[in-house]
């Protein structure tokens, strides 16, 4: 794999594929109350910029209803199952400010440059292969002036908590994410790509994960 501090073990789109298609039928029920502050405050942060929305690894579709009518989201996700629920959920819904969602991969973005506002991802940058390969392409696709947001958990860097993360690693990785993902990584993929952190904070529950905005330096 390439990128900072890549992982000794495989992490490829089929493991993260597999996972998601067992994930689709009760992801909500596992995830929905428990990554919805993190959701929420992605959504909130998008909508500071507004205009046309890139949601990526949207999933179910179950941050769609959050955004204001006012913009327009075009949704994409790797896991065909997962996207099927949220398609249904955007006709049951009627979200009409939902241009579209198609099945695509983050780090292969269908999309002209400069073609989004502002490009979400919510609980997606540790579940891709090649992080720094996501990140190239949000950063392609975004007008000048607008934002990458993101909001995931960040592997701690150091103790026993950082041992434990690691440890973890492998077994973790077959449920379609990393643990032990870094800040470290995301700050040298911006100063690389001449992005800059506008912004760093925790988020609920109980400051598990972290939202990060970036902003083309």
């Amino acid at each position: 794999m390439s990128g900072i501090g890549a992982e000794a073990y495989t992490f490829d789109k089929d493991v993260v594929e597999k996972a998601y298609a067992g994930w689709a039928p009760i992801y909500d029920v596992v995830f929905g109350a428990v990554f919805a502050p993190g959701r929420a405050a992605a959504v909130r942060a998008a909508e500071r910029i507004g205009g046309r929305i890139l949601d990526v690894g949207v999933g179910t579709g179950i941050s769609l209803a959050q955004y204001s009518s006012r913009n327009r989201i075009v949704g994409i996700d790797l896991s065909e199952p997962m996207l099927r629920r949220a398609k249904t959920r955007m006709r049951r819904q009627r979200l009409a400010n939902v241009e579209t969602l198609a099945v695509m991969d983050a780090e292969r973005l269908g999309f002209a440059d400069a073609f989004f506002d502002v490009v979400a991802a919510q609980f997606v940058i540790t579940a891709v292969p090649h992080p720094e390969a996501a990140l190239d392409e949000f950063a392609r696709v975004v007008k000048p002036g607008g934002e990458i947001i993101l909001v995931n958990h960040l592997g701690a860097e150091a103790g026993v908590w950082r041992a434990w993360e690691t440890g973890l690693a492998p077994l973790v990785r077959y449920l379609g994410w990393r643990m032990e993902f870094q800040f470290a990584r995301l700050d040298a993929w911006a100063r690389r790509a001449g992005w800059r952190l506008v912004e760093r904070r925790t988020v609920a529950p109980l400051g598990h994960f972290t939202l990060m905005r970036f902003r083309r330096v």
